[in-house]
């Protein structure tokens, strides 16, 4: 790429940038669009910040980013979890890692390639001159370039242990803080054998752990097959959003000038035929919940619960039968975070679940060569020119060429890969994982090693353009304003609460990282850009998490092993490329120098999964039995244990005292009889 074409690059997107920011901070000040940009806000019962109108708002402001320099990382875990503070880590990790490889790499490395050629310099406005393709073969200035990758190999290993050890302590203190969750007492248990004597897997289930858990097991709670109930709760939650939106009307047209008794007259009558629909069809769920029981429609699949954290963690931990495909244990999710309908997969067919999974995503990555195809044929524009001869009409006009190959490029592949991460969740929920939160790290590993080789210009567009948009939400601002003016007009607005998307962002921030640690030895005039790309994403998810996203589950920071490794990736391609090129440019004892250095990535890498991994897996029995003893201490281990006693209720026998989903209303949609 020549440097014309990446500065009109770096031009268009920093100009989008501010556009799009410049938006935000004056559309986040109308109240109309509190519910897109104050959700998380409005759901916990916040008010807006902005209630009356005043000129103020219609001229720009840049609070939010100096709020993003003073949130701290203690208020980050009281609000919101170890797994958003992970997140945020990563984006602190990147400033600091790309930070100080900045200054080195643009004090030393760039103007070393810059006169490193020994020809006559005809590339001078070629990205060329600016990378080590411009040192001549056999060069010695090679070994400042295999010192700057020690280097960067070095500093990154240091960060990555830093990281991994600070957050193994606050994980371990994070359990400790969350001693109520009915998860530490509870484990998953799954492929239950029918009892001998009475046939039944909840009377198997009760007798197994009353023998082999005698002193610390507790209770059970077997699953069902209730999925002939989910379209009759599904109609349930129907009429209940029916009957809000006629009493929401109701009261509107009492209190309208332009209205007459008679309109507020019908929608009272409207509204109490659903309410006769609504208790009679909450009749019929209890009679088939009652028959469930009765019939014994069990799947082979239960919550066992223990009277201390300690039985649980060596429940969860230990093989309980001598065929191990039975009595399978594990550490139960939180109840907010099981996904219920997957638990009926019997576990055996598991492994067919992940073969088809992997072999549809390997399919969209076959799938996905056209588009990566076809933006490397732009970006090189002299070869485009002779596989497609019209394409020299650009010449005709100045600087287009340089539009065409600098970010035309990179907004297509954009345009591509933006659907990569729904595919990919999609396919993650068809994996049958059991859990919410096993299914998006699922999905990041998926759309992580998806993503492959782009171009320089991938960080401009995705990090600059990219995160102006995460902050702008413009779909969700069309989607509002297109229902506040049609359907859902003159109607209570309620705010679009929706979790942090762990498994779209991870991967593209961890891509990007990759990047520039590959390319920071071969182009260091990247580095500079994924310093900004990381300020800005830093500062922008900063403000989303205060005010937009809600936790949805909580996993104590189960994320970071995974980012972890992404990062290890990227150091082991990096070794492994500056291995290839020096053995180019004619310096193989470079080479093999590096060899070295990639075992000891290796080795560290190895030592981490043995010094930190076990204990981000699962949890300690020294932990556990501490927690135990605070509980004791504290008078509150009866409370906990009754707690996780009543948590694991599936959906299908739970008492109709539901709270409405969807909408801002906390009543039941049926009282319970």
């Amino acid at each position: 790429m020549k440097a014309e074409s990446l500065v009109v690059s770096a031009a268009i997107n920093i100009g989008l940038a501010i556009l799009i920011l410049s938006l935000f901070s004056i559309l986040k000040k109308l109240p109309f669009y509190a519910p897109v940009y104050y959700a998380r806000r409005l759901s916990l019962g916040h008010r807006s910040d902005h209630q009356s109108f005043n000129f103020r708002r219609l001229l720009p402001e840049l609070n939010w980013i100096s709020r993003a320099v003073r949130v701290t990382e203690e208020e980050i875990l009281d609000s919101c979890g170890l797994d958003v503070l992970v997140f945020v880590r990563l984006f602190k990790f990147g400033i600091r890692f790309f930070v100080v490889c900045s200054i080195v790499g643009v004090l030393v490395l760039l103007p070393l390639n810059y006169t490193g050629s020994t020809v006559p310099n005809t590339s001078s406005h070629s990205m060329d001159a600016f990378t080590i393709s411009n040192i001549s073969s056999g060069s010695d200035r090679l070994w400042v370039h295999f010192s700057f990758l020690c280097f960067v190999s070095c500093y990154g290993m240091y960060l990555l242990y830093k990281e991994y050890n600070d957050l193994l302590f606050k994980r371990v203190q994070q359990l400790c803080n969350r001693r109520s969750e009915p998860d530490q007492f509870t484990i998953l248990v799954r492929e239950i054998p029918l009892c001998n004597e009475h046939k039944t897997r909840g009377c198997s289930v009760d007798h197994f752990f009353s023998k082999h858990h005698p002193y610390s097991y507790e209770s059970f709670q077997i699953l069902y097959d209730g999925k002939h109930l989910d379209k009759l709760l599904c109609q349930a939650k129907s009429l209940t959003k029916k009957i809000e939106d006629l009493r929401h009307l109701s009261s509107t047209k009492k209190y309208s000038r332009n209205s007459s008794v008679s309109d507020a007259w019908k929608y009272d009558t409207k509204m109490e035929q659903l309410k006769d629909m609504l208790q009679t069809l909450g009749c019929e769920i209890r009679r088939i919940q009652c028959r469930m029981t009765i019939e014994q429609k069990e799947l082979p699949v239960a919550f066992v619960t223990f009277n201390s954290r300690w039985g649980a963690v060596l429940a969860a931990q230990s093989q309980q039968h001598t065929n191990p495909l039975l009595w399978i244990t594990e550490v139960a999710p939180e109840p907010r975070d099981v996904i219920w309908q997957n638990l009926a997969i019997q576990y055996r067919h598991l492994p067919l679940y992940r073969i088809v999974i992997i072999v549809a995503a390997s399919l969209l990555t076959i799938f996905f060569v056209i588009p990566v195809t076809a933006v490397q044929g732009i970006a090189k524009y002299d070869r485009l020119k002779k596989w497609f001869p019209p394409a020299m009409a650009v010449d005709l006009i100045p600087k287009l060429r340089s539009i065409i190959t600098g970010y035309l490029p990179s907004a297509i592949l954009n345009g591509c890969i933006y659907i990569v991460p729904f595919a990919m969740i999609g396919l993650a929920r068809l994996a049958g994982y059991i859990s919410r939160s096993k299914k998006d790290i699922n999905a990041c590993n998926m759309v992580f090693y998806f993503l492959a080789d782009f171009f320089v210009t991938y960080i401009l567009t995705n990090g600059l353009a990219g995160f102006s948009l995460e902050i702008l939400q413009p779909g969700l601002l069309l989607w509002d304003t297109l229902k506040s003016y049609t359907w859902d007009h003159g109607k209570k607005k309620h705010p679009y609460v929706y979790s942090l998307p762990y498994y779209r962002i991870i991967p593209f921030v961890a891509l990007c990282m990759l990047i520039g640690i590959v390319y920071a030895v071969v182009s260091p005039l990247l580095l500079p850009f994924l310093v900004g790309y990381f300020l800005l994403g830093y500062a922008v998810f900063i403000n989303q998490i205060e005010n937009v996203y809600i936790t949805t589950y909580e996993t104590c920071g189960r994320y970071w092993p995974y980012i972890h490794h992404y990062i290890i990736v990227a150091i082991i391609l990096m070794q492994v490329t500056t291995i290839g090129l020096f053995g180019l440019k004619a310096k193989p004892s470079a080479s093999f120098s590096i060899i070295p250095l990639l075992v000891v990535t290796i080795l560290f890498n190895e030592y981490c999964k043995i010094r930190f991994l076990p204990t981000f897996n699962q949890v300690s029995v020294q932990d556990a039995k501490k927690n135990d003893e605070l509980d004791k201490k504290d008078g509150l281990m009866e409370e906990n244990v009754r707690k996780a006693l009543d948590a694991y209720s599936p959906p299908c026998l739970r008492p109709l005292d539901l709270g409405m989903e969807g909408t801002s209303s906390t009543k039941p949609f049926l009282s319970p009889a």
